[in-house]
């Protein structure tokens, strides 16, 4: 009865009240032989065998058969609004049991969207906030440094210049955050355009480390290449966007890496494509942090603090350069031991 069709549905119904019936009659006879003449007996059950089945099939039809088609077709319009057609030649073999199917597939897919949006929603809420603070802070410094001048210190020879200097550097910040979150809204609608070309990839990790080196030594950081790694492997990428990619990460590995650990680059020929490495020997990252590591403003804890400088943007540029790529990004981590962050590019 599940998967019956109107039709069977009404012959069935209809051969249950003539069954029913025709018990009746007999019954009549028995008690009142005179009742009924033996024709009447046999014609009764099929007059109302055909009364039933054309009414069974008239509601059917008209009352449920035809509302359910009419979702069903409503439903299967919304998922495929370019497959009416389709969607109308199905209706002909059985319409309950598709419109069954139909609907707890968009009962399925519609809590998925609501649940994709509600993660969605948070996300805003979490930027929103994460954005409001990064940008009040060096504007409260600014405010801070600038009113002290004013109310007198200007006149201070000994604090004078300092303020200026930290409000010079608070602006720096602040500048730095909107011109990375304008970088991120290019990639993010096609605005940014790549320059693809040929460059070894070692050979513009060894000037980045060269750039680094003053930072490395202050922290007491040694920079390097994995062995067998420092081969040239050529690329074909936007190379002033991967030498962002490159400072982003060795930059990282230095804030957050030991007194007295390394930042090795490997690089792997992949067949069509090279693998590039960046692993440090630094204090790592819990694995319930790693899915959102890249999102815009995301903070680990304590350890990657905001007092680490840093505009709290770079993993999601590195993110975002790769997917304009159309390459990915991956990290792996252990607490105490370290982190590796890997990207493919493609060979030249």
């Amino acid at each position: 009865m599940k998967n019956a069709t109107p039709r069977q549905v009404s012959i069935i119904a209809s051969v249950i009240i003539s069954v029913l019936i025709l018990f009746a009659c007999l019954g009549i006879k028995w008690y009142d032989p005179d009742g009924f003449k033996d024709y009447l007996i046999l014609l009764i059950p099929i007059l109302v065998f055909i009364s039933c089945y054309f009414i069974f099939s008239f509601i059917l039809q008209k009352f449920i058969y035809r509302k359910i088609k009419l979702i069903y077709k409503i439903i299967y319009d919304l998922k495929s609004p370019n497959k009416s057609k389709v969607g109308a030649a199905q209706m002909n073999s059985n319409v309950i049991q598709d419109a069954e199917l139909e609907v707890l597939q968009w009962a399925k897919a519609k809590k998925q969207e609501t649940d994709q949006l509600k993660k969605m929603e948070q996300y805003r809420k979490e930027f929103l906030g994460n954005v409001s603070h990064e940008l009040k802070t060096p504007i409260f410094n600014i405010q801070g440094f600038i009113e002290t001048l004013i109310d007198g210190g200007i006149k201070d020879e000994a604090v004078n210049m300092d303020y200026l200097h930290k409000a010079a550097n608070n602006i720096d910040r602040l500048s730095a955050i909107v011109e990375d979150l304008e970088l991120i809204s290019m990639i993010e609608s096609g605005a940014l355009d790549l320059t693809l070309e040929d460059f070894n990839i070692c050979e513009l990790s060894g000037e980045i480390f060269d750039s680094l080196e003053k930072q490395a030594n202050a922290a007491n950081i040694q920079l390097g290449f994995k062995e067998g790694c420092s081969d040239g492997f050529i690329v074909n990428s936007d190379k002033e966007r991967i030498r962002q990619v490159l400072i982003n990460l060795i930059i990282n590995s230095i804030k957050y890496g030991k007194e007295g650990g390394e930042t090795l680059i490997g690089c792997y020929d992949m067949d069509e494509h090279i693998l590039i490495e960046v692993s440090d020997t630094g204090i790592g990252i819990e694995k319930k942090h790693l899915p959102r590591l890249f999102e815009r403003f995301y903070r680990v804890g304590t350890n990657r603090s905001r007092e680490q400088g840093g505009t709290g943007l770079g993993l999601s540029i590195v993110k975002h350069i790769m997917e304009a790529h159309n390459q990915t990004i991956n990290v792996r981590s252990t607490v105490g031991v370290g982190s590796t962050f890997g990207f493919t590019l493609k060979k030249a």
